[in-house]
């Protein structure tokens, strides 16, 4: 893979971007920073605009497999490696210092998607061993990111996963998932489908500088609603949740997501790992420098004076007074609007292998 692209230090390249900086991976030998040498562009001379470019990823496999006690589900599937929204705050942009580019503006302007994962999710559904266990969508990098509205690959895995009768659970911060609501009402009715709006603020001003590319908060509510009214089960994730930034909009985006007809909700503390840190320092000295000092101050509070704690059971929610303080206000929030009452379980029973061409139809 190609080491990490270099920027010029105009500060016009990273409008409509997260990253403040692209600093090499921390995998290189050579460390490039983006600095300014003192020559400014004169304001009437054109910049070249940092364009996302479109990289293939030839994996041979596409469930991913993990062991965390952390999370629900045991199977995945990216179609994605990195991501064009660009949220500064994203805890996957570590993964991409693995492919020889950098966590910052690399993970949002080269994109790495995979074509066949279709045609690889067939391949592991169809073998013989394969136990069915939920496959969740958007753990990890956005599946309905703005390439997807032409490359179309979610919509060919979902379309395997109906055919398949195999249960889903997606994730996401854009309106796109409203496009394939055809495939999800489908799998709805039979239990096979459930989808969370991922919402970080109610503040349109906020939205745009932390989540530069993703859906406007109004559009993730109306995106809620059309889920609903199509009886595809909803739920809202209020994350990340910083400290000093977000959390005083708790209640009100809980709310907002309940009278959209959100049924479930949860939440999930900011994360800063590995080269996260840097670039989400970077971006509070620009947007919130007044802020920049409270904030870190409460997420080392909440992180045994650390940026981040890995440490499973914690690394999700924090520890300490402010956490507490955060999972009380959590809870006591959505029992008042009746939400998790009836969590969602979907049926692993239906899995089936559909027949292939030219094989023996079972008589049972």
């Amino acid at each position: 893979m190609a080491s990490a692209l270099t920027l010029t230090a105009d500060p016009r390249q990273l409008r409509g971007r997260g990253a403040r900086s692209n600093h090499s991976g921390r995998f290189e030998r050579e460390q490039r920073w983006l600095l300014d040498d003192g020559w400014q562009r004169p304001d009437d001379e054109p910049t070249r605009q940092l364009k996302t470019q479109i990289l293939h990823d030839a994996s041979r496999t596409i469930i991913s497999r993990n062991n965390s006690p952390d999370i629900s589900f045991d199977q995945s599937v990216n179609p994605y490696r990195g991501c064009e929204h660009g949220c500064v705050y994203c805890f996957a942009r570590p993964s991409h210092a693995y492919l020889g580019l950098s966590p910052g503006m690399d993970f949002e302007s080269r994109i790495l998607v995979k074509p066949d994962a279709a045609r690889l999710l067939r391949k592991e559904l169809s073998a013989p061993g394969y136990v069915p266990k939920v496959i969740a969508i958007g753990t990890n990098t956005d599946p309905y990111q703005p390439i997807e509205r032409n490359l179309k690959i979610v919509r060919q895995i979902l379309e395997v996963l109906a055919e398949f009768r195999h249960p889903v659970a997606l994730v996401t911060k854009s309106a796109l998932v409203l496009r394939d609501r055809d495939i999800l009402e489908e799998m709805a009715r039979e239990g096979l489908v459930k989808v969370a709006l991922s919402i970080t603020t109610l503040d349109p001003s906020l939205a745009r500088s932390l989540e530069p590319r993703a859906a406007s908060p109004p559009r993730r509510l109306a995106a809620l609603s059309g889920l609903s009214a199509a009886g595809i089960p909803a739920a809202v994730m209020f994350a990340p949740v910083i400290p000093g930034l977000n959390d005083s909009e708790l209640e009100n985006i809980l709310g907002a997501a309940a009278q959209a007809g959100a049924r479930s909700a949860g939440y999930v503390l900011l994360r800063l790992p590995l080269e996260v840190k840097q670039l989400f320092r970077e971006w509070l000295e620009q947007h919130a420098p007044h802020r920049a000092g409270h904030v870190m101050s409460l997420i080392r509070a909440m992180r045994q004076g650390r940026d981040y704690d890995a440490n499973w059971h914690a690394r999700m929610s924090g520890t300490g007074p402010y956490a507490r303080m955060i999972a009380q206000r959590f809870h006591l929030t959505a029992r008042r609007l009746g939400l998790n009452q009836s969590p969602v379980t979907l049926d692993l029973g239906k899995f089936a292998r559909p027949p292939i061409r030219g094989e023996q139809l079972s008589l049972l």
